[in-house]
C-alpha cells in the first residue's frame, strides 16, 4: 500500500511496505518515485535509500518528462485522423449502428448524439477500437496458432500498464488492444510471441527459436514496441 509523501530537495516521492518484500527496491512511475520497502524496515532506510540513488531517479524522471512530450495529443472529432496497424485513417460518421467499424481506410464510428463532446466522442471511439482489435487479434492468434500446430483455450482484449501480452499456463491469450494503433508487422510479432508460450511457458532459446521460425527480424519488431510503444495512446 502507498504510503505518505516525502520530499527530498526538489523530488516527491513515497514509501510503501509490503509484507513479501525482503529488500529495498525503487520505480518511478507516472505518480513519481516510489520506494518500496519490507514490512519491517525502518522508513529512515527508505529515505536513506532514495538519496542514494537520487542521481538515477532524476535520470528516469527526465526519460519520463521526454517520453510523455512524445504521446500524441488526438482531436476527438469527426474528421480527424487516428492511427490503425501503422495507417492513419479518418473518422467519419457511421450512418447505422450496423455500419461501424473500421475498413476501406476509415474508422466508422455510430453515435446515437447529435453532436457528441470529445470525450464522449473518445470513449465510443475506445470502445470500437477495442471490438474492432479483438477481431483483428483473435484471427492473427488462430492463424499463427495453426502454422504452429497449438491451440489456446480463451483470448481477451484489455487496456493494462506494464504488458502488451499475456499467455497463461492454462492457454489463455490476453492483449493490450492498443497494440493495434503500431504497425501490423509489430502487431504479428507480438501475436507471434504469445503464441509461441503456448508451447514454452519461458523466454528460454526453444522459445526465441520457435519465435523466429515464424518472425525472422522479431528483434527489430520488439526493440520498435520498447522504444515507441508509450506513443500507442487513444
Amino acid at each position: 500500500m502507498t504510503g505518505d509523501l516525502f520530499t527530498f530537495e526538489d523530488i516527491s516521492y513515497r514509501l510503501s511496505r509490503s509484507p513479501r518484500r525482503k529488500r529495498l527496491g525503487l520505480v518511478v512511475t507516472e505518480k513519481g518515485p516510489e520506494v518500496r520497502i519490507p514490512q519491517r524496515c525502518a522508513e529512515r532506510h527508505g529515505h536513506q535509500f532514495l538519496r542514494d540513488n537520487i542521481g538515477w531517479v532524476r535520470e528516469q524522471l527526465r526519460g519520463l518528462e521526454h517520453r510523455q512530450a512524445q504521446v500524441p495529443e488526438h482531436h476527438f472529432a469527426f474528421g480527424a485522423k487516428f492511427p490503425w496497424l501503422g495507417k492513419t485513417l479518418e473518422l467519419d460518421r457511421a450512418a447505422r449502428a450496423a455500419d461501424a467499424g473500421i475498413r476501406d481506410g476509415y474508422i466508422q464510428l455510430y453515435s446515437r448524439i447529435k453532436e457528441p463532446d470529445e470525450g464522449q466522442l473518445q470513449a465510443a471511439l475506445q470502445k470500437l477500437y477495442q471490438r474492432e482489435a479483438l477481431a483483428v487479434l483473435t484471427q492473427k492468434s488462430q492463424q499463427f496458432a495453426g502454422q504452429l500446430g497449438l491451440q489456446f483455450t480463451s483470448i481477451k482484449v484489455r487496456r493494462t500498464r506494464s504488458k502488451w501480452g499475456h499467455c497463461t499456463i492454462r492457454g489463455e491469450l490476453q492483449y493490450n488492444w492498443l497494440v493495434c494503433l503500431a504497425p501490423e508487422p509489430v502487431v504479428d510479432y507480438l501475436v507471434i510471441h504469445e503464441v509461441c508460450h503456448l508451447q514454452h511457458h519461458n523466454h528460454g532459446r526453444e522459445f526465441w527459436a520457435l519465435v523466429a521460425s515464424l518472425c525472422p527480424d522479431y528483434k527489430q519488431l520488439r526493440r520498435w514496441l520498447k522504444e515507441n510503444g508509450h506513443r500507442l495512446q487513444l
